[in-house]
């Protein structure tokens, strides 16, 4: 297995929008499309799609 890093403040946002702790997972791959993390305690991996979070943006009148 990889050696994980800690995830920057990008992936920390995405991984807070997917229902995740951002200090319990680990980032071993970043692509375009999707990063794959693992976590810390039980060393599952799971591939997260998309690259920003989903944010709403809101609209001045």
């Amino acid at each position: 297995m990889k050696n994980g890093k800690l995830p920057t403040l990008a992936q920390k946002k995405l991984l807070r929008a997917k229902g995740l702790d951002p200090d319990a997972w680990l980032v071993v791959k970043n692509t375009s499309r999707s990063i794959e993390v693992v976590s810390r305690i039980a060393l599952k991996k799971q591939r997260i799609m998309g690259t920003k979070p989903r944010t709403r943006v809101l609209q001045s009148d």
